[in-house]
């Protein structure tokens, strides 16, 4: 199992596209695996939109890989978004990690668009089995339920064959889903002791289908300062989580030095995950520029395998 760290572009309200390239150069000059990007199609918090910015990135850069965390497919033409997810991967040389989800029922993105949550799961489903079909090179002639396609095909196609398909969510339905069509799986806002038994679950679930997901394709994230938990960056952050019922922060952050964060992915790595998308807790961009460069140099050579 290759354990390899990962980092969320996160933006503070003073972020500007300078800042931003500043820091994907960093992440790009060190043993940085990947970088990834929210879905936030509405919020008043500046976020980047996941595929716009991943074109950007893969011309940045040459060694990155990244990918999304996760984009909502309810939201999508399974279409567009398979000839997005391949041109970006052709371009890239085969650097995208397509990570995909259903949203939940409480998102806001459901009301400022006036769609239902309701059969989010069967509509992504099937956009799934759709794009499938068209990164391996298929010709789809498709009467669905919720999407007709005549003679639909795209080039070119993804430098990856198969491309990577990671689906996140933790729900009965996004495990079938993981087992059933997934290549990998990527956990939500989860403490090590929730994660543990969802990848069981999926295990189980794969091998009674007659699937295999490969054990470096599990996937989870959190927040981390080399800091105190007195600190305000980590105060605001404990506020905005603690507001999960189901969550402590105090089990899901990494908040201190190099051992406390280290040791935290070990936690993770102990219930099979081996990839991972951590957020520095920052104040400002020159802050969120010294957190990255410290855990690169603490962290990851400690806790990166071959």
């Amino acid at each position: 199992m290759s354990v390899r760290i990962g980092l969320a572009a996160a933006l503070t309200p003073e972020t500007s596209p300078a800042a931003f390239f500043r820091w994907i150069d960093l992440c790009e000059e060190s043993a940085v695996d990947s970088v990834w990007l929210s879905e936030r199609l509405v919020s008043r918090q500046p976020t980047l939109e996941p595929m716009t910015a991943m074109a950007a990135i893969a011309g940045a850069t040459r060694r990155l890989k990244f990918g999304m965390n996760v984009v909502l497919l309810p939201l999508r033409d399974p279409l567009v978004l398979a000839k997005e997810c391949a041109t970006i991967d052709y371009l890239s040389g085969g650097r995208l990690l397509p990570a995909f989800g259903v949203g939940a029922a409480t998102a806001p993105e459901w009301r400022a668009t006036g769609r239902e949550p309701v059969g989010r799961g069967a509509v992504a489903d099937e956009m799934l089995e759709l794009m499938t079909h068209l990164w391996a090179g298929e010709t789809v002639t498709r009467r669905g339920a919720r999407f007709r396609y005549e003679a639909a095909a795209i080039a070119p196609l993804p430098a990856q064959q198969p491309l990577p398909l990671w689906i996140g969510g933790s729900s009965a339905a996004a495990i079938a889903r993981t087992a059933r069509l997934g290549s990998g799986w990527l956990a939500g806002v989860q403490t090590p002791a929730q994660v543990a038994p969802v990848v069981r679950r999926i295990r189980a679930a794969t091998a009674e289908a007659g699937r295999v997901i490969d054990d470096d394709h599990y996937g989870a994230g959190f927040p981390f300062r080399f800091g105190a938990w007195e600190d305000a960056a980590v105060e605001r952050a404990a506020t905005a989580y603690g507001r999960l019922a189901t969550l402590d922060p105090r089990a899901l952050f990494a908040v201190g030095g190099a051992n406390e964060i280290a040791a935290r992915a070990r936690e993770y790595v102990a219930c099979g995950v081996s990839k991972f998308v951590l957020r520095p807790l920052a104040d400002s961009d020159s802050d969120a520029f010294a957190q990255t460069q410290r855990l690169i140099e603490e962290v990851l050579p400690v806790v990166h395998s071959p």
